[in-house]
């Protein structure tokens, strides 16, 4: 089964994803009281072993948070937050000042999971009306240990390829910018449908055909 993409379709792919995220940025800036830009700058194809490798370095350094993708498509989103965030979160919206830890008490995962859920719950929406497919996310989860061990659903023992979208997002004020690594994975199953989808498109009628 082709799964390659022509530069066409992966701009389209990368712009549904933007469209889902703009609204999610909004809805994260008011809870961070600071401008959030939220944008899609990779769309890879990795082997698994390439993938658990990225998202054990992420775990290393960040707090992660999972939220599945189900119904019409099969997916995951993982947000990672690193003891930055985590310091400057836990100052806007909690109230307490700390020190750049990972290790969280029970306010400040619960609102990392809020974050997730906003985030993850604005692109399902998007990408459910403008792919006009049947999808939800379940609510999201702090995984303990290896997350690797959790994906194994998304990554078949044929080694099969699953669709990685690397999402940049920043917290932006007056004096820095943070990064917030988000992935979003769907299986190949999932990738097809996509592929599918916006190949039946009028507006990519002509470029598909020629």
């Amino acid at each position: 089964m082709d799964l390659s993409m022509t530069d066409l379709e992966r701009d389209i792919i990368r712009e549904i994803l933007n469209i889902g995220l703009a609204r999610a940025a909004d809805s994260f800036a008011v809870i961070a009281q600071e401008r959030v830009l939220l944008e899609v700058p990779n769309i890879d194809l990795l082997m698994s072993d390439d993938i658990l490798h990225k998202v054990r370095e992420y775990q290393s350094k960040h707090v992660p948070i999972q939220s599945d993708i189900r119904g019409d498509f099969n997916g995951t989103t993982l947000m990672f937050f690193s003891g930055q965030h985590v310091q400057r979160l836990s100052r806007v919206c909690l109230r307490m000042n700390t020190n750049e830890s990972l290790e969280l008490n029970e306010l400040q995962e619960s609102l990392l999971l809020e974050i997730s859920n906003i985030i993850t719950g604005a692109l399902v929406t998007q990408l459910a009306n403008i792919l006009k497919a049947n999808i939800y996310g379940a609510p999201p989860t702090a995984p303990r240990g290896d997350i690797a061990g959790t994906m194994q659903n998304l990554l078949p023992e044929q080694m099969l390829q699953p669709l990685i979208f690397s999402v940049i997002t920043q917290f932006s004020d007056k004096d820095n910018t943070v990064e917030l690594p988000l992935m979003l994975f769907f299986d190949r199953a999932t990738f097809q449908k996509i592929l599918e989808i916006i190949r039946s498109y009028d507006f990519l009628g002509s470029q598909m055909s020629a």
